[in-house]
């Protein structure tokens, strides 16, 4: 007897929270919930740090990223003070699980997967995502490119690459324009291409966030009642969910369905900055202190006074400065772990403005994760475990800031996504529980189970039980 191969559809939205999701709008998102209705959900774990990359990469690897070899957006390239490199795609090394489904024969179709440009090959469609910097070879095969933009009305749009802007209207606009086309383009190749798994990531709701979180956020510093903004989050939401609600009309009932977010969002209380708070402490000296707020660069440290520097971010990153590892380092090796342990308990300790401590999170590479290649910080920081975050400038003046040094920016990330999951592989006797426990490398081993695959060994996440 002939069985009908099983179809799989992960639709992911970027920083998707689970509090607005699961709760404050669940009852306005009746797509969401009726997923939820129907399947399972709960929080969905993220990678240290909670960042997009390394997180979707982690995500379709279940590989942690240490395995994967790289941290954030930016990495250190060696241990030179200058050399850094943005992680595309061509920096992953391990078997994606379009990789595994390739060698199975699956087909997949892939729209705006973080870290997927350059494209390489695949048995399928790979549409890369907003790390590609324009819109030249950001496709496989390339001839996809003139049929996006066919489709979502002559201009397929990748991202909205300058969402840290005062001029609301306009981001606002841009998002919503953005998403139309992406879901426009989702449900043209749902119709009309051949799949066995789907996935596309919308990277609105991440936008939305960063640029919109003071306007409704209640318990945010800026936030102002009847303001022009107050509701452009909660009604973008709205407006993914009857998209996606449109999408879902074009599945059968035997279609396997996960919506997912590599990580969530929370109320950005400000900035520690991280170098200023250095040389207080004498862990970091400049040739010359600046006049004003500048970017942090190599070229300013004088490096024969410096144990550590550090970069901004949503999360710290510190480095130090060792001898025999850095061209100029100071710190002796049998010292280092002194050291490094003697500026974790420092960075714990910092407190607010008004002597409070912040509850500030450190992690040591080494003992987070299974394994640590390429060069790693040596200590990522959670700053008031993410309420704050990391300002690389010099010459502030001050400890705790409360603009952006990058650009406006009212939101962090937080630990958590959100997952559902729904389809006949869940138990009606389930329907309608949240799970916990469940970790977005818990995505990739589950779909290969979907499947009828064989997980391979050495992942770190398992298939998702209904428990």
């Amino acid at each position: 007897m002939e069985t009908t191969r099983p179809k799989v559809l992960v639709i992911g939205l970027d920083c998707a929270a689970p509090l607005l999701v699961f709760e404050r709008w669940r009852e306005i998102l009746p797509n969401l919930a009726g997923l939820m209705e129907r399947g399972v959900y709960g929080d969905l774990e993220s990678t240290i740090p909670p960042i997009t990359v390394p997180a979707w990469t982690c995500m379709m690897t279940s590989k942690d990223p240490g395995q994967n070899g790289f941290y954030g957006f930016r990495n250190r390239k060696d241990h030179s003070y200058d050399e850094l490199y943005f992680a595309n795609a061509r920096y992953v090394k391990l078997p994606t699980l379009w990789n595994y489904l390739s060698r199975n024969r699956l087909t997949s179709i892939l729209i705006g997967v973080p870290q997927t440009y350059p494209p390489k090959p695949l048995n399928g469609i790979m549409v890369s995502s907003f790390l590609a910097p324009d819109k030249s070879n950001y496709t496989y095969p390339p001839e996809v490119a003139a049929e996006l933009d066919a489709v979502a009305d002559g201009d397929y749009v990748i991202d909205v690459k300058k969402f840290r802007t005062d001029d609301k209207d306009w981001l606002l606009e841009s998002i919503h324009v953005m998403t139309k086309k992406r879901f426009k383009v989702v449900r043209e190749f749902m119709k009309t291409k051949d799949w066995d798994f789907f996935m596309f990531v919308e990277m609105g709701i991440d936008r939305i966030h960063h640029g919109f979180w003071r306007f409704f956020d209640t318990g945010h510093r800026l936030y102002e009642p009847g303001n022009k903004y107050e509701n452009a989050i909660r009604d973008y939401y709205v407006a993914v969910d009857e998209e996606i609600g449109r999408t879902l009309e074009l599945i059968d009932a035997d279609t396997h369905v996960m919506v997912v977010s590599d990580h969530g969002a929370k109320s950005m209380k400000g900035g520690i900055v991280v170098n200023e708070w250095l040389q207080q402490e004498g862990y970091l000296a400049l040739k010359e202190q600046p006049a004003e707020q500048t970017p942090l660069k190599t070229s300013m440290i004088d490096w024969s006074k410096t144990r550590a520097w550090g970069e901004g971010g949503y999360y710290g990153r510190i480095f130090m400065n060792v001898r025999g590892r850095e061209p100029q380092g100071i710190i002796l090796p049998e010292n280092y772990e002194r050291e490094r342990d003697e500026l974790l308990r420092k960075l714990e300790g910092i407190c607010d403005p008004e002597g409070k401590n912040i509850g500030t999170r450190v992690f040591k590479p080494q003992e987070v994760y299974r394994e640590v290649n390429n060069v790693p910080p040596d200590m990522i920081v959670y700053f008031g475990d993410l309420d704050w975050r990391s300002m690389g400038s010099v010459g502030v003046g001050a400890i705790h800031v409360f603009e952006n040094d990058t650009g406006p920016d009212d939101a962090n990330h937080d630990r958590n996504g959100i997952f559902i999951f729904n389809g006949p592989a869940v138990p009606q006797a389930v329907r309608g529980s949240r799970l916990e426990g469940v970790t977005l490398y818990d995505v990739t081993p589950t779909v290969l189970d979907l499947f009828g695959l064989d997980i391979p060994d050495g992942l770190v996440g398992k298939k998702i039980e209904f428990k």
